[in-house]
């Protein structure tokens, strides 16, 4: 069976920027691309205008969709499928057919189908496969590094892959996506660990991090680096930068995003829902952002 990556369709703009960049995805990665749109209405004709204009529009931008990516990867074996139901369950069950699963988003102030909070959030908070969330008006030159002009370009190397990682749940599948992601791109990867003092901290008013702390830090910066060692040996091309921030994750993930072409995040399964880092990461980082399920 073909390797897929599967995106979901609804005609908006957001899901359409969505569509290209997974076209560009499956494209590097020698994968398929599914287009999938799924809707809780019937197939068949209704009879009544206002539902079978909708469905007409939904099918025709499902087509052209179809016909644009196809011009524009000319190699890339691509695939449409309608399926009927509602959208969220839909989707969670594509993607377990899927390499991952890429929506659109318009983000914290959206208000389309596949905004943050409908279904991208109910998506990527359930579903056991990679969910990466494209914000509308993604370009390709996005991506990548400004030339020597500082003018947007497609053709400079790919700006860093950010990995948000937690040293208490170090999954070796978050670490294979974030890994594997930098060098299908052959750009560096950078990992940010943010730490914070013990909770008992937060009783002693205007604690400042002093010397006293220096224990706690190097140990952390130990484990961070024990922990990427194994990974960096598996991936020997691939440029590896070690964030180890004071302060929270949420804030120290979006500062480093700012320079990206795709931030890694983690869910934990089974049943784990997004947590509050997650969700400020998706709601307002610029980039794509990925969604990573695991044990």
């Amino acid at each position: 069976m073909n390797r897929v990556i599967t995106v979901g369709l609804d005609g908006s703009r957001e899901s359409l920027d969505a569509a290209a960049w997974a076209a560009r995805e499956a494209v590097r990665r020698g994968l398929t691309l599914q287009l999938l749109h799924a809707t809780d209405g019937p197939r068949s004709r209704t009879g009544l205008p206002e539902l079978d204009v909708s469905a007409d529009r939904l099918t025709g931008a499902l087509s052209r969709a179809v016909v644009g990516l196809s011009y524009a990867h000319p190699a890339l074996e691509l695939h449409a499928r309608h399926i009927t139901g509602p959208p969220v369950p839909a989707l969670v069950e594509a993607a377990t057919e899927a390499e991952e699963l890429i929506l659109g988003s318009r983000g914290f102030s959206g208000f389309a189908a596949f905004m943050v909070g409908s279904v991208a959030l109910g998506v990527a908070s359930r579903a056991e496969r990679p969910v990466v969330l494209v914000r509308a008006g993604e370009l390709p030159e996005d991506a990548h590094e400004p030339d020597a002009e500082e003018a947007s370009s497609r053709t400079t190397p790919y700006r860093p892959v950010v990995l948000g990682l937690d040293l208490t749940q170090p999954s070796d599948d978050l670490l294979s996506y974030a890994f594997g992601a930098a060098a299908s791109r052959n750009a560096p990867l950078e990992v940010v660990h943010a730490w914070t003092l013990p909770p008992l901290s937060t009783y002693i008013p205007a604690i400042t991090v002093t010397a006293d702390t220096t224990d706690l830090e190097t140990d952390t910066r130990q484990a961070l680096t024990a922990t990427l060692q194994p990974w960096q040996r598996k991936f020997p091309d691939t440029p590896v930068t070690e964030h180890l921030v004071y302060g929270h994750a949420g804030h120290t993930l979006l500062k480093a995003s700012l320079g990206a072409s795709l931030v890694v995040i983690g869910r934990r399964l089974p049943g784990a829902r997004l947590g509050r880092v997650a969700h400020s990461v998706i709601r307002h980082v610029a980039c794509p952002a990925v969604v990573v399920p695991h044990v």
